[in-house]
């Protein structure tokens, strides 16, 4: 049965059929899991980031900084290669963090306990830094 409403219960099916939980034992190691995959978005974001930054030239952000209109990302980035690793990198995040909203959308509260209580203990480990390029290159959307 597809719930619409949050509920509270270890009967769960998350993602495919066979992923059914009917124990509790089941339903915590469910949870430790998907509490792990949400520290590992964050890690995946945070190496993205710094990828981003280790590939990215100080002139080209000046000039962006002073005429954004006039300059495109693809003529500023680094190399192709470079390049490809940050698209595969960002590729295996949006697709880790869909995964994440897709799990929540079982309506189940202790999943969505677990996967905000991880984004946030992924975030303090890994992206809660003093690095404030890291911060500057940080975008607002939380969700992908």
């Amino acid at each position: 049965m597809m719930h619409m409403t949050f509920y509270w219960s270890n009967n769960l099916t998350l993602f495919i059929n066979s992923w059914t939980t009917n124990s509790w034992f089941s339903y915590f190691l469910t949870l430790i899991i998907i509490f792990l995959f949400s520290i590992f978005s964050q890690f995946m974001e945070d190496q993205r980031l710094r990828l981003r930054l280790l590939t990215s030239s100080t002139t080209a952000a000046v000039a962006i900084d002073k005429a954004p209109l006039l300059y495109s990302n693809f003529f500023l980035s680094g190399g192709s290669g470079a390049r490809f690793v940050g698209s595969v990198l960002f590729g295996i995040n949006s697709g880790i963090n869909y995964l994440l909203m897709l799990a929540v959308m079982s309506f189940n509260g202790g999943v969505f306990v677990a996967i905000v209580v991880g984004l946030a203990v992924g975030y303090w480990l890994f992206r809660c830094s003093d690095d404030e390029q890291i911060m500057l290159l940080d975008d607002g959307c939380a969700c992908c």
